[in-house]
């Protein structure tokens, strides 16, 4: 790192998620393509965290020349991976939950009340369910669960 830090009760090689504010401004005004690398790296790892949070609260009130925009598409694109990446992680879940249930997409769309061609949106990833029809999907499964032990 090339940067050097004044009056900030941080090292530049502390994990950046502990530096304070002023050591993230530091690193937006003076760093290097080496500095703003480490920044861009704990956006990705955190989209909507600290120094990310930090990062969008300096560019609300300053636009340096170069870095600024870059930084900005840095935090876009590092939330719209981590939401595909979500978005992802929900349609697996729904595919198992179906294939948990035993039942038909349709049968198990009908008992949570939406239609099977809705279920398959779910399932494929187009549409994201509420967090209220993710519930009722696991309820759902939970109960056909126990229906098929009771037999």
């Amino acid at each position: 790192m090339s940067v050097a830090f004044r009056n900030v009760d941080a090292h530049p090689d502390d994990p950046v998620d502990t530096w304070p504010y002023e050591a993230i401004v530091t690193v937006i005004e003076r760093g290097t393509i080496g500095d703003w690398l480490r920044l861009t790296r704990a956006i990705d790892a955190d989209p909507w965290g600290v120094v990310a949070r930090q990062v969008e609260e300096y560019l609300g009130y300053e636009a340096p020349y170069g870095v600024g925009p870059l930084l900005e598409r840095a935090i876009a694109r590092a939330r719209r991976q981590a939401e595909e990446s979500e978005r992802a992680e929900v349609a697996r879940e729904v595919a198992l939950l179906i294939e948990r249930s035993g039942l038909t997409a349709a049968e198990l769309a009908h008992r949570v009340g939406t239609s099977r061609s809705r279920l398959s949106t779910y399932r494929s990833g187009s549409v994201v369910p509420s967090a209220a029809m993710l519930v009722r999907l696991r309820r759902a499964v939970e109960r056909a669960a126990l229906d098929r032990g009771s037999r």
